[in-house]
């Protein structure tokens, strides 16, 4: 049912400084945009990471349930960075805020979380399971939990930078 991740979508009252302050976390721009019925900005999508994933910004007026309370929220997108700590201090000097300091989940799984300037939810982690499957290994399954025939394989799909929609 549910084959991986394909895009998340974070929130902004202010999707202009939202779209700036990403494309400098990122260090790309948005490869697309999407007006709005007034022909403002309404949406942006970056490509990230070694999948190529989205990551789309919308407009708030567009929030699904209306304008949000002004508190952080939203789920947790979790992205598996190489120097955790070094993620963080980015984060933070770029006026993000901590929600969860740097905590040890288990071996090979350690997270962090900061509020972004825009009050989303942002998880970074250092994951032995992604670097798993990033190297093509057979990835880690837990106890009693075999795939029909054995162990999965995962096929890395190689995607060019940028893509289309």
């Amino acid at each position: 049912m549910l084959r991986g991740f394909a895009t998340i979508s974070l929130w902004a009252d202010d999707l202009e400084a939202a779209g700036d302050w990403y494309a400098e976390l990122l260090g790309v721009r948005p490869y697309f945009s999407a007006p709005g019925p007034d022909g403002r900005a309404a949406y942006y999508e970056f490509r990230v990471g070694d999948y190529a994933h989205e990551l789309g910004l919308v407009d708030a007026r567009f929030r699904p349930g209306g304008p949000g309370t002004g508190e952080p929220g939203g789920a947790i997108m979790y992205w598996h960075v190489d120097d955790l700590e070094a993620a963080v201090a980015r984060l933070l000097a770029m006026g993000a805020r901590e929600h969860e300091k740097i905590t040890e989940r288990g071996e090979g799984f350690v997270t962090a979380s900061v509020i972004d300037p825009f009050g989303n939810l942002v998880g970074v982690m250092s994951n032995a399971h992604y670097l798993e499957v990033l190297a093509g290994a057979a990835p880690r399954r837990p106890a009693g939990e075999a795939g029909p025939g054995g162990p999965a394989r995962v096929r890395r799909r190689r995607t060019g930078a940028g893509g289309g929609r």
